[in-house]
Formats: C-alpha cells, structure tokens, sequence
C-alpha cells in the first residue's frame, strides 16, 4: 500500500518528500521498524517516539510520522508533519487494515465498572444465538472461536484493527468491544465505526492519569459525542452522569435502569447465592449471575441486543444460560462449606457493589473475611477509601498486596491503613505476602464462613518490581482450603 492512502484523513501540517511510495508495514515500536515501513512517533506517557526517529530512519523506515520534525532530514525519507500522532496513528491503522469496523456491528462498552461482563457476556449471548462473534476485552480477545491473549482493556489502534481483520476474514457479524478512558484519551478508537455505545456507570478510578473525575468523566463522554448518528447510545439511567453521556451525542439516545423510568427496565424479585430472578420489561427470567450490579449488567445486555434486533423471548432464553466472566464474582464452596468469592472489584465503587451484595444475601451468623489490596503505579487517592469500604461492610479484613509493581508493598498498605474508622481497626490483619494473607483467611473460616479475595479476579500473575510471577487467586484459594479440610 502506498503512503499516500495510508494518509487519507490524516489531519497534515506538512510534507518532507513523496508520499508515493510504498509501504511494507506501520510502527510506533522504534525496536520493530525494518526495511520500507512507516514509523509513527507518539508521545508516551513514559517516552517520547520523537527520540527515536534517528533509530528508526537506521531501520530502514521509509517515511516517519511525527509532530515535529527531526533536525536531521534523511534523504529519501518522507516526513510526514501532524498535530496529533495518536489521532494520525489510529487513522493510519484503519486505513492500512481496510477499515475492517465497517464489515461488521462494532458496540463498545464503557464506564467504570462492568465493561467486561457486559462485553463478555454479549459475546456469549449473540454466539449461542448462532453468529459469528468477537470479543476485545480485558480478559481476552475472541475471533469467533480462536481466543488470543489480551494485554490491555483497550489494546493500540493498530492491533484494534488487526484483530477487526481478521474478524473480519473470520466472517464475523459483530463484535463487542470494552473502551477504556486510558483508550479513548490516547484516540485508540478513533476511526471506528461503531453502531452503537453503552454506558454502565462512572465512579471513584484512574485519577492518577486524568487528574479529576470531571476530566475523567468528560474523556467517557467524548466517546459518545463521536458516535455518528446511525449508531445508539444506551445509558444506565440510574447513575447520574448517565444523562451527561448523552448530552451533545448524535447518536439515537436509549436509557436502561432499575429504580428510574427508563426505556428497558428490571426488578429484582430474588438474589442468591445461586443466582438472579429478575422480571425485564414484564417477562421473569432466572440467571446464574449473582447481585444488583450484574442486574444491570444483564439488563444493559437485554436492550442492547434488542437495539441489535434480536428477539426479545429469544433473547431472555440466552440470558438464561449465561455463565459468569473469570474472575467476575467467581466462587466455589469448598468441602469444609466456607463459601469463596473472587472478584476483580479494584475501585471503591466496585468494592462497595460486592461487599453488599454478599451482605444483602448472608443471614448475619456467619463471617465475611475480605482479603484486599491496591495496585502500585495507580491512583493512590482510592486506596484509603477501599480500605475503610472493606473494614466497614466486612467481619474481618486482611490488607495484603495486589499488583505493587514499583511500589514498595507495605508503603501501599500504609495508605490504605489511613483510611480505616478507628473503631475498625480491631477487625484489621495486614499481611504483605498475598499467599500468606488468602492462607489466613482460610484458616480463620468457619463452616459456613464467606471469603472474599479482591482485586485481582481473572488476573493469573503477580507484579512486583517489575517481575511478573505466576498467581491465580481462585486456584491458590482452592487448593488452600482443600488442603484444610483434608
């Protein structure tokens, strides 16, 4: 493909050469540039591309993308001036990859928590209603039934049109994507033709990137206000920036909820241990999913595959049959019958959604032991909050280590321990090492008892300085409680 058709809708400044010249592949990695590609220079939260133009030209790269222009001009080398690179990055993907989100329905969810349990779910429901589906989601990436690893919530522009090719090639008809306020900001999604959006709800997280919740807010919103008139925007009616979303949209706007008027709504008429019954839109349909928040999640699912034009009976039968996403309010009862729980709640907001969910469920007799920690290289302003949640709406409370990354460990619990009620410290354990702190939590249940493991959910490593190590807390709390009860 030549430059030039690469460049299409890219905003130009200026131009150092032929833009007739032709492409072997694009880059914004300097370290995998060879012969003939195109090198977009981005400037990252942790580095600048623009210091590795040099490099890059060495390569081989025949044309360089940058916001501005090297000292040294190489000779036959096209320089391409632009004022937003991540803008130009995402722009060039879609037109190297075809614009593949134009062959299929593209949705993406987003909002603080459950972008992957509707994403996910999605996906399980319109596969068992017989299409050809994919996934981009935190957990993992889906081309129909080929599964690839996934790095990020919201991967880079390029590999977000690489997997939609290959969709594409896959002939798949839809695709359910989670948008991040990291992925929107960085203009990952800009280019995509989505035909629709779904907001799920906005609270207390990454305010270490976007500084204020209003900048936070205002990034989810400009999501929405992209979307192009053809496609719909579905917003949790009962979270009050749901309206905001819709504010300045173009799209066709719907509302779901449960306590407010809305275009699709549920009631909740029994929440247990083993599921859900909820009545949506007049008809009952029993789930295996468990608490208010997967109700709305499940009833986000509902309108949007009928906005997608699935039968609504056939749609209710499907949901159903919906099995949890890994990590997602996954539990066993182990042989001693202590009740585990494995969540991903790691956000005040999501915290506070389980933690009283298994409250509004347990009868009081028994304890709930929550095992919680926060992630290093993160908002620090959330972790005192999470930590007062735990101790508060918990029996007992380990604080351990969750992902410390370059953080010292203890230093990150010392912050979450500021938070904590001084009439709450007595039901407080603080435990560095994570294996130690979930062994303890088994140890002090009782039959009948409820573990809590928070924070990490599908997560199958551990980060700390920089080494990855193997960690899964459903496996780890199995096997420790299995070993008990021996």
């Amino acid at each position: 493909m030549q430059l030039k058709d690469l460049l299409y809708k890219v905003t130009i400044n200026a131009v150092s050469g032929s833009t007739q010249v032709d492409v072997i592949d694009i880059h914004f990695d300097s370290r995998k540039v060879a012969l003939n590609d195109v090198f977009v220079a981005i400037r990252g939260t942790v580095t600048d591309g623009h210091k590795y133009i040099d490099k890059a030209v060495g390569q081989g790269a025949i044309a360089i993308v940058c916001e501005s222009m090297p000292k040294n001009i190489v000779n036959g080398v096209t320089y391409v001036l632009v004022e937003d690179t991540m803008s130009a990055l995402a722009r060039i993907a879609t037109n190297f990859y075809g614009n593949p989100s134009h062959n299929l329905k593209l949705v993406g969810v987003t909002g603080t928590n459950g972008k992957t349990t509707v994403s996910s779910l999605l996906y399980q429901l319109f596969s068992k209603a017989g299409y050809k589906v994919g996934l981009l989601s935190t957990v993992k990436i889906m081309v129909a039934d080929t599964e690839y690893n996934a790095t990020h919530t919201t991967p880079d522009s390029l590999s977000i049109n690489y997997y939609l090719k290959l969709m594409n090639d896959a002939g798949v008809e839809y695709c359910f994507m989670e948008v991040s306020s990291h992925g929107i900001d960085q203009k990952r999604t800009e280019g995509l033709h989505f035909e629709g959006g779904i907001f799920t709800n906005l609270s207390h997280d990454h305010l270490d990137y976007h500084h204020s919740f209003a900048a936070y807010r205002d990034v989810k919103k400009s999501f929405f206000d992209h979307l192009p008139k053809t496609a719909f925007a579905l917003v949790n009616l009962d979270d009050k920036n749901g309206l905001v979303m819709l504010q300045n949209t173009k799209a066709t706007k719907y509302t779901y909820a449960l306590k407010s008027y809305a275009d699709f709504k549920a009631q909740i008429l029994e929440n247990q241990f083993n599921g859900l019954l909820l009545k949506i839109d007049g008809q009952e349909v029993w789930t295996r999913l468990i608490g208010s928040f997967n109700a709305y999640n499940l009833l986000a699912i509902y309108a949007a595959a009928c906005l997608l034009k699935l039968d609504t009976l056939e749609i209710l039968r499907h949901i159903s049959e919906l099995e949890s996403v890994s990590g997602r309010f996954q539990y066993f009862i182990s042989n001693g019958k202590v009740t585990t729980i494995v969540d991903y709640a790691h956000t005040p907001d999501a915290l506070r959604n389980v933690l009283e969910t298994i409250n509004s469920i347990r009868t009081n007799n028994e304890s709930l032991i929550t095992v919680v920690g926060c992630g290093g290289d993160r908002d620090r302003t959330k972790r005192p909050d999470m930590a007062n949640i735990a101790a508060t709406l918990s029996t007992k409370v380990i604080f351990t280590s969750d992902n410390p990354r370059s953080e010292d460990p203890q230093a990150i619990i010392d912050d979450m321990e500021v938070g904590v009620e001084p009439q709450l410290v007595n039901r407080l354990l603080s435990i560095v090492d994570r294996k130690q702190a979930i062994k303890t939590a088994c140890q002090l249940a009782q039959p009948g008892d409820i573990i809590l493991i928070a924070g990490k959910g599908h997560e199958t490593y551990q980060e700390i300085k920089g080494v990855r190590t193997d960690f899964n807390d459903f496996v780890i709390a199995k096997e420790l409680l299995n070993q008990l009860n021996k």
